[in-house]
């Protein structure tokens, strides 16, 4: 992908200070927690499934350390996780890290050529739902700092049906939301993000995207810190409204043993991404990040013909 999609003008040289890091950290965490809330009340509302029967989930919760290259604190970051009957499997994890790149890996980071040093918070979030006739989600948000500073993140939806009704709709539904938030920070933003997120979650050894797109962003410094985190901030309450709201219209709806059968299949797909292209996922490993945090975004169960 080339950058000039990402960023049309440089990176501001001026830092975010020590309260405005302090303040997206607590952000990432208030959002979480309004998500893990939105998703236990989904569980409580299930009806008419044959998974109704069961206990609704409830999230777990398990924190992390990470030590630095000097054996002091590296940060570290919280997973909650639930297993439930509407969500197979979700995972909304926070994490703050700082420490410093690897001689490899800090070539590839804006700004962290010159010494490596790095600091980090963020939310990262995936979803994959018991009914096939509900899409999966991600969706992540975070902050990095080297001798730059910028936001990055977005959401993408990913129905297991391409070409039904439903996910014409629920598509519709998706983007409009992140659209809206987009509108009201930038009037080229919505059309440059779903670009590039239509661009980045694409299965290049497949010639398929992975599913129906969403906004991607990164690199995003404009040289107004508080205009920045507050897209990142809409962009977070975006998801909050759409996203349960089209689970909801789509949970207590019956579905066949061949749509599970589909919908294992389509997660195969969702797993060669995550493990071959996904920007996070590498980031994280090369940190020194949690490896169970870093791979909750594989689905628990996939079949491949």
């Amino acid at each position: 992908m080339k950058e000039v999609t990402a960023r049309k003008t440089p990176m501001s040289k001026t830092l975010p200070t020590e309260v405005q890091k302090q303040e997206a950290e607590k952000w990432f965490r208030s959002l979480r927690d309004q998500i893990c809330t939105v998703f236990e009340k989904l569980e409580d509302d299930l009806q008419g499934t044959a998974h109704a029967q069961l206990a609704p989930g409830r999230f777990e919760r398990k924190t992390w350390k990470r030590p630095a290259d000097d054996g002091q604190d590296g940060g570290g970051g919280e997973i909650s996780l639930m297993h439930g009957r509407v969500f197979e499997k979700v995972g909304v994890n926070i994490s703050t890290v700082h420490g410093t790149f690897s001689e490899e890996f800090r070539k590839h980071i804006p700004g962290a050529d010159k010494d490596g040093t790095f600091w980090a918070s963020g939310i990262s979030l995936v979803a994959h739902m018991r009914s096939p006739l509900v899409p999966a989600v991600h969706m992540n948000t975070r902050h990095i700092i080297t001798s730059h500073g910028w936001f990055g993140g977005g959401a993408d939806l990913t129905p297991m049906f391409f070409d039904s009704v439903e996910t014409a709709a629920d598509k519709a539904t998706f983007h409009a939301a992140f659209k809206t938030a987009c509108d009201k920070h930038g009037a080229d933003y919505y059309e440059r993000f779903k670009k590039w997120c239509d661009e980045y979650f694409f299965l290049k050894h497949r010639n398929e995207p992975r599913g129906v797109g969403g906004i991607f962003y990164d690199w995003l410094d404009n040289g107004d810190w508080l205009q920045d985190f507050a897209f990142t901030q809409d962009v977070g309450r975006a998801f909050l409204n759409v996203y349960p709201a089209l689970v909801r219209q789509r949970m207590n709806a019956d579905w066949t043993q061949d749509q599970r059968e589909h919908q294992l299949m389509r997660r195969g797909r969702y797993v060669e991404f995550n493990l071959l292209y996904d920007r996070g996922t590498m980031f994280g490993l090369k940190t020194g990040g949690n490896t169970e945090a870093i791979l909750m975004s594989l689905p628990p169960e996939v079949k491949w013909p």
